[in-house]
């Protein structure tokens, strides 16, 4: 009796460590199968970010935004500004940070891909290799992209715009609207290889768009002023995005004014004197670099008045945005108080005198 319960006892514990064989088997190859699944195939309804663990490129723009508004030349305005002078602080005229970013990646193999980033930056798609990036801001309504095919030929230029009645300060240059605020920055040469970490790319965006302060001053007669807006002539007429600088063709760029206590202002963008930081005291034909402003008055009886400056000794100081001031200005009072139109600045504004942007050929 002892024999067969021993016997039946010891077959019990025989199936059970089978079955326990089994189980662990079982286990085992369930977990070779999961441990493959990871190291060499991802189910897309299991792995939902597959590349951040492959090896893939994984250049991270991390941007940043220099906002001047001006570069010191002849003057250094930050140091000598007076804010109850000019009616504003030094960094009131700051630009804003732009809303996107655009990249051009120049491929070693001679192709060229274009991505969108936010203004935060972001992962850009690249191959691994070497290749040139172009960073532009995307977000600008007025700016026209040229030749883009080369980092070395990329540049920008501004919508071009008429305005009846006006009268060429500078012969055959184009009016232009005033461009966008226009940032870049350019990395030659950027390497990439597959990795399993992020790479930060940092970026500076530098403008390539300035600021000028044109200011008006009204020695007698502003009290006959409804409306005004000038222009200025002799201004670059594109900007290359690789390294800032102007081309050699100049063009005329048009601007409202604000009426005040002491004449007229405007504050206006441009991509500053053409052929800089090249000899932008002469231009493409060998002739002197000059440069002029107007200014046009529609006074309260309805009469366009139109003067204009030569502002060559303040433009060559300040190259890139600065303050340009015009005094003694004066309205006649013969034009002032010669009849009347019931002009109604706040109804009818300039009429037939308004802009008219030109298309695009």
């Amino acid at each position: 009796m002892g024999m067969a319960y021993w016997t039946m006892d010891g077959e019990r514990r025989k199936q059970e460590m089978n079955a326990e064989l089994r189980i662990k088997n079982i286990l085992l190859f369930a977990a070779g199968v999961i441990a493959m699944g990871t190291t060499t195939s991802c189910r897309k309804d299991l792995c939902y970010n597959h590349d951040e663990h492959a090896l893939t490129v994984k250049t991270n723009v991390k941007p940043s935004w220099e906002l001047e508004w001006e570069r010191p030349y002849d003057i250094n305005w930050q140091e000598e500004w007076d804010d109850t002078h000019w009616g504003r602080t030094y960094d009131a005229l700051r630009p804003q940070p732009a809303s996107g970013i655009c990249v051009m990646v120049y491929k070693d193999n001679g192709g060229i891909a274009e991505h969108h980033l936010p203004a935060e930056g972001g992962r850009v798609p690249m191959d691994d290799g070497t290749h040139d990036l172009l960073f532009y801001n995307d977000d600008t309504q007025y700016i026209l992209i040229d030749n883009a095919t080369m980092a070395a030929t990329a540049s920008a230029t501004t919508r071009g715009v008429s305005r009846g009645g006006f009268m060429e300060l500078h012969e055959g240059e184009r009016t232009v609207n005033q461009p966008d605020m226009l940032f870049g920055h350019y990395v030659e040469g950027y390497t990439t290889q597959r990795t399993l970490e992020n790479v930060d790319l940092p970026v500076e965006m530098h403008p390539l768009v300035y600021k000028y302060l044109i200011r008006y001053e009204f020695e007698s007669g502003l009290e006959y002023v409804a409306l005004a807006r000038g222009a200025v002539a002799g201004m670059a007429e594109s900007v290359y995005l690789m390294d800032g600088h102007t081309g050699d063709a100049s063009a005329t760029v048009m601007y409202d004014c604000t009426v005040t206590g002491f004449g007229a202002e405007a504050v206006i963008q441009s991509f500053g004197v053409p052929n800089y930081p090249g000899d932008h005291y002469t231009r493409a034909d060998g002739s002197p670099a000059t440069y002029a402003v107007n200014l046009e008055v529609r006074l309260k009886n309805g009469k366009i008045v139109t003067y204009e400056f030569d502002i060559t000794d303040q433009m060559e100081k300040q190259p890139r945005g600065g303050v340009i001031v015009i005094s003694g200005i004066v309205v006649d009072k013969e034009d002032g108080e010669e009849g009347s139109s019931g002009f109604d600045p706040s109804i009818d504004g300039w009429g037939e005198y308004q802009d008219i942007p030109v298309p695009i050929s």
